[in-house]
């Protein structure tokens, strides 16, 4: 294994990726994901763009925004160390739909789509596992709309009683 293999093989070791995989998985992940250090407001993915990477940030944090008209971007959630970002453009190929811009400091590990593709051949618990998570991950954000839909009527309505 190169310096760069080894580098990236103890980074997945020791990231959420690294309670999923065994050493084998671990290693053949090393050799096709890459790093990229951003600095603050560093664009990560831009809304509107067609990207087939899964980033997992390391480090740093990424805030997830959406143009609102009139040259205005909302935040729409902010993205910690340890999670996915990229998730649907990796599986679907289709436009991102939201932007991603570096806060501070951060560091990401990319997969490109044609690289992971051609692990699912020589490695298909891999593939298996690595989709699982990224379901995982789908379903989170979901999970986590679905709640701020739910408040956000309540507040609307006056429901409830909770506001």
């Amino acid at each position: 294994m190169d310096e760069i293999s080894q580098k990236n093989y103890e980074a997945i070791k020791s990231s959420p990726l690294g309670n999923e995989f065994n050493d084998e998985q671990c290693k053949a992940l090393s050799e096709i994901i890459s790093l990229r250090c951003l600095q603050d407001n560093d664009v990560l993915v831009d809304e509107g763009t067609v990207d087939d990477s899964l980033h997992v940030i390391t480090k740093g944090r990424f805030a997830v925004t959406r143009g609102a008209g009139g040259g205005e971007n909302v935040i729409l959630h902010i993205h910690q160390a340890g999670e996915f970002a990229g998730e649907m453009g990796f599986v679907d190929g289709l436009k991102h739909t939201a932007s991603l811009h570096s806060l501070g400091h951060s560091e990401v590990y990319t997969l490109k789509r044609d690289d992971f593709e051609k692990l699912i051949d020589s490695h298909p618990r891999l593939a298996y596992l690595l989709m699982r998570l990224v379901v995982r991950s789908v379903h989170n954000t979901m999970a986590r709309m679905n709640n701020q839909y739910i408040q956000l009527s309540n507040y609307i309505s006056k429901s409830h009683g909770r506001y």
